[in-house]
């Protein structure tokens, strides 16, 4: 059925949260667009006139495509090379979504998303529809086919598992950068010691990089192990060079809304290291080095303004 220009419009106006929802959902901007795209087509075959409310019908619709999208998407991780790892998007990025609140802020930070892998697909989009964007448990339950009861449940349940994680600290942009100054001071000084002092007693270190990009799949644990593997990681080697193409090129920047370090090789992102804070240091350092997984953040790089350059080079 041939849709209206108005009905386009209408779902072009719906398109940005629907997008947040998807890549919350997903943890994967790719896999987002996919399930933003099926929701229009299939807006496009229905009957727009008799859809009462639009807005809900196309959250529904995307929910549950996503939802048969984190089955499949479980099953597919099995066989995946190495540590699978959410896709980190760079500040600026409109699929972050809104972030108006500390929740809102929260539900979307690198942080929580390794967490929400842990969930139920249920859970999960539970979760993200009332942290994220508020939507009332009756909205919720209409959207998943369950009772309100259940979705009130489902809630709590999922909460539960996230604030069971480390008790994150949210930093604004100017305290992003002075962390990831501090941690590449650190960690190009050629000691672990530095190091050390910024990490948290079990801190983990883990990269993804897809079979494609060497990256170690067992996490890195302790203080100790963590400064003595990201010691060796920032030191200049021609190797490194010659496998990613040039020399890198090390940003202070902000990736899901937290400190990260950003590797450039001739305007493309081979590497976001994001750095989970803690009241007690760095609990976490996790880079994403597979390629498919840096393409967004290369093309917002580069429509980006650098600021005052690289703060170093490998």
């Amino acid at each position: 059925m041939a849709l209206m220009m108005s009905d386009v419009d209408r779902f072009e106006a719906a398109r940005p949260r629907l997008a947040a929802i998807a890549y919350r959902l997903l943890g994967s901007s790719s896999e987002a667009e996919d399930a933003v795209q099926e929701t229009f087509l299939r807006w496009q075959a229905s009957d727009v006139a008799r859809i009462e409310v639009p807005e809900a019908w196309l959250t529904k619709v995307l929910t549950n495509l996503c939802l048969n999208q984190l089955t499949s998407a479980r099953a597919r991780r099995e066989t995946y090379v190495g540590r699978w790892l959410p896709e980190p998007l760079l500040a600026g990025d409109p699929m972050l979504g809104p972030a108006d609140t500390a929740e809102q802020r929260e539900s979307v930070s690198y942080a929580v998303l390794v967490l929400l892998e842990r969930l139920a697909p249920k859970e999960r989009a539970v979760y993200v529809l009332r942290e994220a964007f508020d939507y009332p448990h009756r909205e919720i339950a209409e959207i998943l086919d369950i009772t309100e009861a259940a979705a009130q449940q489902i809630y709590h349940r999922a909460r539960k598992h996230v604030a069971d994680g480390k008790v994150r600290t949210e930093v604004d942009e100017a305290t992003a950068r002075r962390i990831v100054e501090e941690f590449l001071a650190a960690a190009t000084s050629g000691r672990t010691e530095p190091l050390v002092r910024l990490l948290t007693e079990d801190a983990v270190s883990v990269g993804d990089g897809g079979g494609k990009v060497p990256a170690r799949a067992k996490a890195f644990e302790g203080a100790k192990a963590v400064a003595t593997f990201l010691r060796g990681l920032f030191k200049p080697a021609a190797a490194k060079r010659a496998h990613v193409g040039g020399v890198p090129e090390i940003y202070a920047t902000t990736a899901n809304g937290g400190p990260a370090v950003l590797a450039v090789v001739e305007g493309r992102v081979v590497g976001i290291t994001c750095l989970e804070v803690t009241a007690e240091g760095i609990a976490a350092v996790r880079s994403q080095v597979n390629p498919d997984k840096l393409v967004r953040a290369t093309e917002l790089w580069a429509a980006t303004d650098h600021g005052e350059g690289p703060l170093h080079t490998l």
